[in-house]
């Protein structure tokens, strides 16, 4: 059965941003944001007794170091940069977890750090190799695709475990990517999300921008919970999931 997951604890200071408290008793996985793109140490704090009381597996979302741009403007970063800025937030998110008694399992990077690990070797393989070195096992989840044999043996050569993933609220490129957010169509509404869902339940695959049919046989499904429409339907995606 596909796992479920939200990108949670975005909230910053004085802003506020998806609705957390609703959307955590419907999922399985929550991927806290750990500073760098989003949240801080409060809403780190409050969102993991969340995940906590509602019995929710938690996973780190790292990202680029950009506040402003929300994580979504790509970085000219360095292998040992990556490295390193993957490997604090991870530390920190754990290192609260840990005091609250919860064990974080998994790293998710988040958007533009996501996209690049998808897209270019360099990117991914400075991520696993941040995994790899932590002082424990966690696994990382990646974008479900046709490579995903190449990033399985990626992954064995470095000790990893992957969990593969789909996403119910996002367009696909012809090539198994997520169409970009600056192109028209790139976050589907209620009645597609649901569709997509129901096709990747029934069938492991999605449908691109042009029709094309891709197979994913993702292990877990991402809604975001920072748009009004992905927290109202996150019930009816849940159903259709256990159907």
């Amino acid at each position: 059965m596909l796992l479920l997951n939200c990108d949670l604890g975005e909230s910053y200071g004085s802003w506020t941003i998806g609705s957390d408290a609703d959307v955590m008793p419907h999922i399985d996985q929550a991927n806290i944001a750990c500073g760098f793109h989003a949240g801080d140490p409060l809403v780190m704090k409050k969102t993991l007794a969340l995940a906590k009381k509602h019995n929710v597996m938690v996973g780190a979302h790292p990202a680029y170091p950009d506040l402003v741009g929300f994580g979504r403007r790509s970085m000219n970063c360095s292998h040992d940069e990556i490295v390193a800025m993957v490997s604090y937030q991870l530390s920190a998110i754990d290192g609260m977890a840990k005091s609250q008694g919860v064990d974080l399992a998994y790293v998710k990077p988040h958007g533009a750090l996501y996209n690049d690990m998808m897209s270019k070797d360099s990117v991914r393989l400075a991520v696993m190799e941040a995994i790899a070195g932590y002082h424990r096992p966690v696994k990382l989840t990646l974008l479900a695709t046709n490579e995903a044999n190449t990033y399985r043996a990626e992954a064995k050569q470095r000790g990893i475990e992957l969990l593969f993933e789909a996403f119910a609220d996002r367009c696909y490129d012809d090539d198994g990517k997520l169409l970009a957010r600056s192109q028209p169509g790139a976050v589907h509404n209620r009645e597609k999300m649901l569709a997509q869902v129901a096709q990747i339940c029934e069938h492991g695959t999605v449908t691109s921008v042009s029709g094309k049919t891709l197979d994913l046989s993702p292990d877990t499904l991402c809604v975001h919970g920072d748009n009004d429409a992905g927290i109202s339907a996150i019930i009816d995606i849940r159903a259709l999931i256990h159907a």
